[in-house]
């Protein structure tokens, strides 16, 4: 056999693993948006055993395993990609969201810093930022009214802050990160 028909042939069998593996993604990332969870993990993880670098299926694991509840595993998934893969936002994202759940909003605000930081035109992060600051905000408002006892124009503000995070009671989760699919 001739050595352009070899390359062709080994050609021929990298597109056909990368379709493959394009599909074996795809069915992750429907059987998460269709809740089916244990599934979808399940998947996720025969995956990963194969391809243990690939960002988008450890992204779409952290997504999983904070969706089921599992706050420390998927603070594990996301930190690990963002040790991986510095350059990504959409983990430091997903951080904040968890680690704002968790009160821990020193490590939100420095997660979202570094999503900004890595994409300046990180839209999402930089409303979770100013969701976060609003929050601590109302916490630091409502820590004075108890210590200064009824000031109207501190409940006031109180009052407001806490109608506009009502309406936004979490922080949007980043889509799935495409740029780093292949690694």
């Amino acid at each position: 056999m001739s050595r352009l028909r070899r390359l062709a042939l080994f050609a021929a069998l990298c597109l056909t693993v990368a379709a493959a593996r394009a599909d074996e993604v795809q069915t992750i990332d429907q059987l998460f948006r269709q809740g089916d969870l244990p599934a979808a993990l399940g998947q996720a993880d025969q995956y990963l055993a194969k391809n243990p670098k690939n960002a988008q299926v450890r992204f779409i694991k952290g997504l999983i395993l904070s969706e089921q509840g599992q706050t420390d595993a998927a603070i594990a998934v996301f930190l690990g990609l963002t040790q991986d893969y510095p350059e990504l936002p959409e983990p430091y994202n997903n951080l904040a969201v968890l680690y704002a759940a968790q009160g821990k909003y020193q490590d939100a605000k420095n997660a979202l810093e570094m999503a900004i930081h890595t994409h300046p035109g990180y839209a999402t992060a930089e409303e979770n930022l100013g969701d976060l600051y609003a929050r601590m905000a109302a916490d630091a408002y409502a820590r004075a009214l108890q210590l200064k006892g009824g000031s109207p124009a501190l409940q006031g503000k109180l009052d407001t802050l806490n109608r506009m995070l009502a309406a936004n009671k979490n922080f949007v989760p980043a889509a799935t990160p495409k740029a780093a699919a292949g690694k």
